[in-house]
């Protein structure tokens, strides 16, 4: 077997900066703290697609704290207890998806609506309480398709502010299929952060853009991840991660080569059967069962 788990990446601030991580804990909500806040005017959520900006806005997590830092401004820490939320929850949008969510400080609130130029909340997801569950059509269609692999999947799993899905799959092989394409193009090649994955796979099992072949990948008997998705992309890859500036590419060239009826797509989107207590780890080999 020659496939394993390349990176992992969390985005505790939806469409904020990742974390590289080693290591984290999963479940069927997907990668411990990840996408747990959003940034919202009234009930929308904002996103890199309106403010390319809030890629320059990182996050960190300590013992007690999500910190964020952007350029010009300080410091700021968000209890990781609570104990900076209001009192009641509010209704926020996600796409399609209105639920229940909880505001963060005023001191939050200032901070992001100073950098980001837009009067703004930042709000965090009790997953339980708010009970947004990944869409049943696509959950649904997979199972039909694999009965024998769907036992220990949530039928209906329930999960954070991500777009659709717990998580999303990336593998290697295909960037560099598509940095390769850049560069007879005479563009320089983008980094995996442009595509926002949680999990990015590599190894000679897997080939570019052979994950859309894939039904299920596992890790030993204890975590399986069921591929239920093509993921559709946005504008966000055509923004620089580093600088906030969007240009054209890989966009121009995703749709010339990965357009299909669903739209154009790169890496899939996943749910998760974990054990209880389950973590992933940077390293960990992956086996996978196709879909033919």
């Amino acid at each position: 077997m020659s496939l394993s788990v390349r990176s992992l990446h969390i985005y505790p601030v939806k469409s904020c900066a990742g974390i590289d991580v080693e290591a984290s804990p999963i479940d069927a909500a997907g990668l411990a703290y990840d996408r747990r806040w959003l940034i919202a005017a009234g009930a929308r959520f904002l996103t890199q697609r309106q403010l390319p900006a809030m890629a320059l806005v990182r996050t960190a997590l300590t013992a007690s704290h999500l910190q964020l830092t952007a350029p010009g401004m300080p410091l700021l820490e968000v209890p990781l207890d609570g104990s900076g939320l209001a009192g009641r929850d509010e209704p926020v949008t996600v796409w399609r998806d209105t639920f229940p969510a909880r505001a963060e400080s005023e001191a939050a609130a200032q901070w992001l609506s100073a950098f980001l130029g837009v009067s703004c909340r930042l709000y965090r997801i009790d997953i339980a309480g708010a009970g947004r569950v990944v869409s049943r059509d696509w959950v649904g269609r997979w199972r039909q398709e694999h009965a024998d692999l769907a036992a220990g999947f949530e039928a209906s799993p329930v999960f954070g502010f991500a777009d659709g899905f717990p998580l999303l799959i990336a593998n290697q092989a295909s960037l560099d299929e598509l940095n390769a394409q850049l560069r007879t193009k005479g563009h320089p090649p983008v980094p995996m952060d442009r595509f926002r994955p949680n999990i990015v796979l590599a190894g000679e099992d897997l080939g570019a853009y052979e994950e859309d072949h894939v039904a299920l990948l596992a890790r030993g008997d204890d975590i399986r991840f069921a591929l239920v998705k093509p993921c559709t992309r946005c504008s966000i890859p055509d923004v620089d991660q580093r600088t906030g500036q969007r240009g054209d590419e890989p966009g121009l060239t995703l749709t010339a080569t990965r357009s299909v009826e669903l739209g154009v797509v790169f890496g899939q989107n996943a749910i998760v059967d974990a054990r209880p207590g389950a973590v992933l780890r940077v390293g960990d080999e992956m086996s996978v069962e196709w879909n033919f």
